[in-house]
């Protein structure tokens, strides 16, 4: 994935996730941490795709809190293929339903992205690694176990183009 609209969380949250980057990375699992120069942020990705037009993402969310403060609880480690490790915040009606407003704004205004992020289809996530080696993979698990629960709250959220160095704020 290059582009996403990141959800970010409150400052203890992100600092919680932050030090369990910094213990994978101390234990030999590539995280997040070193990702684009210590730039990356922890997040929730409302949608991915190869690209996003920013300004178009901003007008077709005009007039709606993407960053409205909600409740998240990280609750529970999963893995996607390709040794990818993240928490998931517990998808509740809110989250749910606010991430299918989203899409729906999105849809409408001609926006897509990659389908794992359609409503009924995503997994909401906040990635740690992107390829933990797969003998460390139960001493990762047990690293993130050991910091569970996280309860966070989402404070803003962004247009990001990593690739291309971009970064828009949303409301």
């Amino acid at each position: 994935m290059v582009a996403a609209l990141e959800l970010y969380l409150d400052p203890a949250a992100e600092k919680r996730i932050r030090t369990l980057w910094d213990a994978l990375a101390r234990a030999g699992v590539p995280s997040m941490r070193d990702l684009l120069s210590g730039r990356h942020r922890p997040h929730v990705s409302l949608i991915g795709a190869p690209r996003l037009d920013g300004p178009a993402v901003v007008a077709a969310l005009r007039d709606m809190r993407v960053a409205a403060p909600f409740e998240l609880r990280f609750d529970f480690v999963g893995q996607f293929l390709g040794r990818v490790l993240w928490l998931g915040p517990i998808p509740t009606p809110e989250l749910l339903a606010h991430h299918a407003a989203v899409h729906e704004r999105l849809g409408r205004a001609g926006i897509d992205g990659f389908d794992v992020y359609l409503p009924g289809r995503w997994v909401p996530h906040c990635t740690l690694s992107m390829r933990v080696p797969s003998p460390m993979f139960v001493d990762a698990i047990r690293l993130c176990m050991d910091v569970l629960p996280i309860e966070a709250t989402v404070v803003g959220a962004a247009v990001a183009d990593h690739a291309r160095d971009s970064f828009i704020p949303l409301a």
